[in-house]
């Protein structure tokens, strides 16, 4: 059977490749796409989309269990673990459909099964009719990341959980051990603690959410431990002993080792690229610990294959996938667009309270040299934070005292998620203090506060 010719081949359905594909499709290029298993990949169906309706349900919960703040009754609050895992599966479903019918919309040839590089430019998928050869002189790998498993930490799927499993649990945790406190750990340790479970979580680094601004990552602990979350920084589970009903965890801390029990363990200690299995090595690629290199255009070293998202390294988010996507696209169909920044990437944790960041923290922004001017504003100063009964939290920002360029910006509090965007277009406008400040926000809402934190960092704050 004849090899197929495509403009453009991309190797997995997630938020790069299904977004690099539609790119394609739109400046005229005829694309392929290959998934082996969902389309959307493990953001859509096991990671950013499923999470944030796990949370939603445990942020509605606990409202509901502080009704009398509002004026309001609710008796006899209680949850069904079952029911809120069948909506967050239902909302993951319902945007995996959409995807496929994307794929349609903008005539990409989809094909479901597993792919590998036999040669440059040549693709050989294998499906469950039998094996399709394809041919391109622009290959995209997108085949994402997963879990990374420590050596006697690994996941059983009964006591000891990945991700997955957590999004997917066969019984609600009572007692809790999470193991790594980035955006997975943190959002696994604050649903589950919000509906009961006694929350520890374990952190190697000298603080929780070790890429935020430090000031945040401490606000965040307090905010935490005030919830009754137990938190060991500069801590290692050393061993797991397992047995049917609980789970042993060794624990070293200062020099010191514990033995604690807990009935559920989730490990999210980091991801490792997929890497395996499609013949990279043999073709030249150069691959540094389980991620993909390449230049700031997502090109590998070898002409003609670019990889993007999570396989080609940090930052891991599914946006920054989604932009190298198009990026790739547009270079492919011969257009000149500019390579994604990492700097100006937000990055977005959806725990109680939330936090937010875009650009340096305060020591990078030292380290790099500059001379800096940082300004605060809390929460409990901001009108629309009080009313909504949401005083807990701040904004903060960091600008070059020399040149006025916003720095760096980091949140925590309610919805900061959503604010952090106006920072984010700030910095790519190469916006100065006073575009900021000259600003009209409107009152009452919870970005009064960004405008806030700038003129503090000038010191010509109002509401403080």
């Amino acid at each position: 059977m004849a090899a197929k010719t495509f403009d453009m081949i991309v190797i997995g359905a997630g938020p790069g490749g299904y977004v690099a594909a539609i790119r394609g499709a739109q400046l005229g290029l005829n694309v392929a796409i290959i998934e082996r298993e969902h389309m959307g990949g493990i953001c859509l169906n096991w990671g950013c989309i499923p999470t944030k309706a796990l949370l939603r349900s445990s942020e509605v919960f606990h409202m509901m269990n502080h009704a009398k703040d509002f004026g309001l009754s609710a008796d006899n609050i209680s949850f069904d673990l079952d029911a809120v895992v069948k909506r967050s599966r239902g909302v993951a479903k319902q945007l995996n459909s959409g995807i496929g019918h994307l794929m349609k919309k903008n005539k990409v040839t989809t094909f479901m099964g597993e792919a590998s590089l036999p040669a440059k430019g040549k693709v050989s998928v294998k499906t469950d009719k039998g094996t399709e050869e394809l041919v391109s002189k622009h290959i995209v790998v997108a085949t994402g990341a997963r879990a990374r498993e420590l050596p006697g930490l690994e996941a059983d799927g009964k006591r000891v959980w990945t991700y997955k499993h957590a999004l997917q649990p066969p019984h609600m945790p009572k007692k809790l051990l999470v193991i790594g406190s980035g955006a997975i750990g943190i959002e696994f340790a604050s649903f589950y603690n919000t509906l009961g479970a006694e929350t520890t979580v374990v952190e190697v680094m000298d603080r929780i959410l070790p890429v935020e601004d430090a000031e945040i990552a401490s606000f965040a602990k307090k905010s935490f431990q005030k919830q009754g979350m137990k938190i060991m920084e500069k801590a290692m589970v050393k061993q797991l002993d397992r047995s049917a009903s609980k789970v042993t965890a060794h624990i070293e801390m200062g020099g010191k080792e514990t033995k604690q029990d807990f009935d559920t363990v989730i490990s999210a200690v980091g991801i490792v690229g997929n890497v395996e299995g499609l013949g990279l090595e043999s073709l030249g690629v150069k691959i540094d610990r389980s991620h993909v290199v390449t230049d700031a255009y997502c090109r590998t070293a070898v002409d003609g294959l670019y990889a993007i998202g999570d396989i080609a390294g940090a930052p891991w988010l599914a946006h920054k996938a989604s932009h190298e996507g198009v990026m790739i696209a547009e270079l492919i169909a011969g257009q000149k667009p500019h390579p994604v920044k990492p700097e100006s990437i937000a990055g977005c944790t959806y725990c109680h309270p939330q936090v937010a960041s875009v650009g340096y923290t305060e020591a990078k922004a030292k380290d790099a040299g500059f001379e800096i001017k940082v300004g605060r504003f809390p929460f409990i100063g901001n009108g629309k934070a009080i009313a909504l009964g949401e005083p807990e939290g701040m904004v903060k920002t960091i600008f070059d005292a020399k040149t006025g360029e916003l720095l760096g910006a980091h949140m925590i509090g309610a919805e900061v998620t959503e604010m952090i965007q106006g920072y984010v277009v700030g910095r790519t406008l190469e916006t100065t203090e006073v575009e900021l400040m000259e600003t009209v926000f409107p009152h009452p809402t919870l970005s009064e506060m960004m405008h806030e934190s700038v003129l503090d960092a000038f010191d010509r704050a109002i509401h403080i």
